[in-house]
């Protein structure tokens, strides 16, 4: 809920008001769906109630929310991602003759891909990046580090952190 304070009130209704059109335009453009561009459009202002905060300091309103957007286009892509992955090894489990897995293996899957994403969530964006690029979609590590700017050597730095960040919530949920 929006701060009590008139001035932050006035500031995201002035926002609201001045580029939420423009913003569910420039999202139509670039998503080639207006009802997708609403949904992101939404979830843009949302992120705003919640960073009021930064409305004070913002001197570009349509840099900040166009930011904002493209991280949120990101965040879905990568749950996209994550969610055709396990849907392509429920199919590849299917084809091998093992059967449909359980409700409980689903709900144990569907668990254990949520918290794989919180612990993406919480990552820098770069070991998160590598983290996806090598398992998701089984790039080399070289390939990896050349599309990072970074060393090979950075690349496994970054997939031990997010593996020990996984292990860390394992042991948390065990304990």
């Amino acid at each position: 809920m929006l701060s009590p304070h008139p001035l932050l009130h006035d500031q995201f209704h002035d926002w609201y008001s001045g580029h939420h059109r423009w913003l569910h335009a420039w999202l139509s453009r670039r998503l080639g769906c207006p009802h997708r561009a609403a949904d992101v459009a939404h979830n843009t202002f949302l992120r705003l109630l919640s960073a009021r905060d930064a409305l004070l300091g913002v001197q570009q309103p349509r840099a900040w929310l166009t930011t904002t957007a493209r991280r949120l286009i990101v965040d879905e892509v990568r749950h996209q991602r994550i969610e055709q992955a396990y849907l392509d090894e429920l199919t590849a489990l299917t084809a091998d003759g093992a059967g449909a897995p359980s409700p409980e293996q689903i709900l144990d899957a569907v668990q254990a891909l949520m918290q794989l994403s919180a612990i993406l969530d919480t990552v820098a964006p770069k070991a998160r990046t590598a983290f996806l690029r090598h398992y998701l979609d089984d790039e080399p590590q070289a390939v990896v580090a050349e599309e990072l700017g970074v060393s090979v050597r950075m690349v496994r730095k970054y997939l031990a952190q997010v593996l020990l960040e996984c292990g860390m919530a394992s042991m948390r949920l065990s304990a």
